[in-house]
């Protein structure tokens, strides 16, 4: 039996790591950063863990790559971006030009950077499949899924950031697995009350004031990975949320997941205006939800704040 998925481990959780100064809080927004990546779809499964035509149409679909961009200081200004896929998941750079495929190129400004790419259809220049390299990096050999780097690079002048995303391939190796969701937040509250996206509210004083997500625990998926004796192993995911400002902080810089007895985290954190030289000012909020299999989105909102 030809497979192109063999042993390996069970899956990882995902998400996207962007190089910023160490002494920075990530949940402080001032200076160029992604605070997010999605790719629509989240995982590509194929039907069969044979190298058939119809797995491999499946593994090299065209897929949306969305990253969450922010450029406080930027004052709208043009940002260079290229995005590449690579072999190597600790290859955080995408470095190494033997092991890499440009996938897009071009300028952005702030705001969602979306872009077409076909990752899986990757090859290297010597008409290699990049897919399989990446199962050749993998000590498992894919077993629970390949996980594909992709890396955007954006810069402006001097400046420049990386950010990783892993694209998740799979074959349904044992009974019940299926292709992972993307997941969805359902709205925010702000001091208890909904928080639309049009919506400016005026908030005054020194706060704390409370934000919580609305309740996702319906949505989180049960799912299956296979065990290491070749079973099922039935999971439930329990989606994080990660936490941005543009002033003051959020000491509770991420939310959710479980506990060690497998509980979920709840959604709830609270906002610390500045302590002094405040002025009057819009405030812009960022929640990005993350499911711990490679799903991820995300809601902005803003605030009209005064001392």
């Amino acid at each position: 039996m030809n497979t192109w998925l063999k042993y390996g481990a069970l899956l990882l959780t995902l998400g996207a790591v962007a190089c910023v100064d160490p002494d920075d809080r990530p949940s402080i927004v001032h200076d160029l950063r992604v605070l997010g990546i999605a790719v629509e779809r989240p995982e590509l499964m194929a039907p069969t863990c044979e190298l058939t035509a119809e797995a491999l149409e499946v593994l090299t679909e065209e897929v949306s790559y969305r990253a969450l961009v922010v450029d406080p200081a930027g004052e709208g200004r043009a940002l260079s971006y290229t995005l590449w896929a690579c072999a190597d998941p600790e290859d955080f750079l995408c470095e190494n030009t033997a092991l890499r495929v440009q996938l897009a190129q071009g300028t952005t400004t702030a705001g969602e950077l979306v872009v077409p790419i076909r990752p899986g259809a990757s090859t290297l220049p010597d008409g290699t499949l990049l897919l399989d390299k990446v199962r050749q990096a993998d000590p498992y050999e894919g077993f629970g899924g390949l996980r594909m780097p992709l890396v955007l690079n954006l810069s402006a002048g001097s400046e420049a950031i990386y950010a990783q995303k892993l694209m998740v391939f799979s074959c349904p190796l044992v009974p019940g697995m299926a292709p992972n969701q993307q997941p969805e937040l359902q709205g925010l509250r702000l001091e208890g009350q909904p928080w639309a996206e049009e919506a400016l509210p005026e908030l005054t004083g020194q706060g704390p004031f409370v934000i919580t997500a609305e309740d996702v625990s319906a949505l989180e998926e049960a799912y299956v990975v296979p065990g290491f004796r070749q079973e099922s192993v039935s999971l439930k995911e329990a989606w994080s949320i990660s936490w941005h400002v543009s002033l003051g902080e959020i000491p509770d810089e991420e939310t959710g997941g479980a506990d060690f007895n497998g509980e979920p985290g709840r959604h709830r954190v609270e906002w610390e205006p500045p302590e002094k030289d405040g002025v009057a000012q819009e405030v812009t909020f960022w929640a990005v939800a993350r499911d711990g299999r490679g799903g991820s989105t995300w809601l902005i909102r803003k605030a009209r704040w005064s001392p």
